[in-house]
């Protein structure tokens, strides 16, 4: 197969492991950068150019979008999919994993385990909310945030509403969510690829922070995840309708909450925690069902 991969970085250790897996199964990969890339529209002959000229047929693309370049990148994964190109993860299903807001109520109307939340814009109701949140301690959230970055305890009442007012200050769109004691600074990674959880890890925030984000100082060991947690990771992925990702879930006292579903999911934790080749299992995924427009949208969401 030639597959492209639409990504900025290609030093990044989960990009160098992809291409590296597709080489050993004897696959082309080629990594464009995808703020470089821009787009003939047209009804008879569209091209997607880059450096001058049209890109050749790919059998398959894989999107490691940033969060930051959302848009733009799931438009030129929309033109490839137009194209007939395969998708590892849809553009559609990019965009309702990136919005925070969105996939939340998709999780809620389908039953799925979540904290307490609640959505508001510069709100004068802030002890509302946090009531309606459950109370202090809260989870405050900017809409827009990723990675850790603009995720905040509050975790007195009086902390709490001090936060939403600032953030209210800033002209910001904000989630409040109740705050999981019970977790203990812990939360689970499931990587779902294909509809089965085929690898966990259990990672704990850093000395002092409620955050567990390994690139912030985290540490990462494999797990055996219950069955309940495992049919929330699958569900959550269908919900969104996602080939490969990684959801995120903390364990409470009325089981599995989800916290986020990550569509382009770092490799080097969970590989490292599992010893696994997960680079490789994401390559035989598009082995067995990179076909022409064989996509549930076609690039029309």
């Amino acid at each position: 197969m030639k597959i492209a991969m639409l990504a900025r970085n290609p030093n990044l250790y989960s990009h160098k492991r992809l291409v590296e897996a597709a080489e050993q199964r004897g696959h082309k990969l080629h990594i464009i950068n995808t703020l470089r890339v821009y787009m003939r529209i047209a009804a008879r002959k569209p091209e997607i150019r880059y450096r001058g000229e049209a890109l050749p047929h790919y059998d398959a693309v894989i999107p490691r979008i940033g969060a930051s370049v959302t848009f733009y990148g799931t438009a030129v994964l929309r033109q490839f999919e137009m194209m007939g190109v395969y998708p590892l993860n849809e553009s559609v299903s990019i965009s309702r994993s990136r919005d925070k807001l969105r996939s939340t109520q998709l999780f809620a109307r389908e039953g799925i385990g979540l904290p307490v939340t609640c959505f508001a814009h510069r709100s004068s109701q802030a002890d509302d909310i946090i009531d309606q949140a459950g109370g202090a301690p809260v989870v405050i959230k900017l809409l827009e945030g990723t990675q850790g970055i603009g995720v905040v305890l509050g975790e007195t009442e009086n902390a709490a509403k001090s936060m939403i007012e600032a953030f209210g200050g800033l002209n910001a769109n904000i989630l409040v969510q109740q705050f999981i004691k019970e977790a203990g600074g812990e939360d689970i990674r499931a990587l779902v690829i294909g509809g089965k959880v085929v690898a966990a890890m259990k990672r704990k925030g850093a000395e002092g922070d409620f955050r567990s984000n390994l690139h912030r100082g985290g540490t990462a060991r494999a797990i055996k995840v219950t069955p309940q947690e495992r049919a929330t990771a699958v569900k959550a992925a269908k919900v969104l309708g996602l080939n490969v990702c990684g959801v995120d879930m903390l364990r409470s006292n009325a089981g599995p909450v989800v916290m986020e579903v990550n569509s382009s999911p770092g490799l080097e934790g969970i590989e490292n925690a599992t010893g696994k080749d997960i680079a490789g299992m994401i390559i035989e995924f598009l082995e067995k069902n990179a076909k022409p427009h064989n996509t549930k949208t076609r690039g029309k969401g």
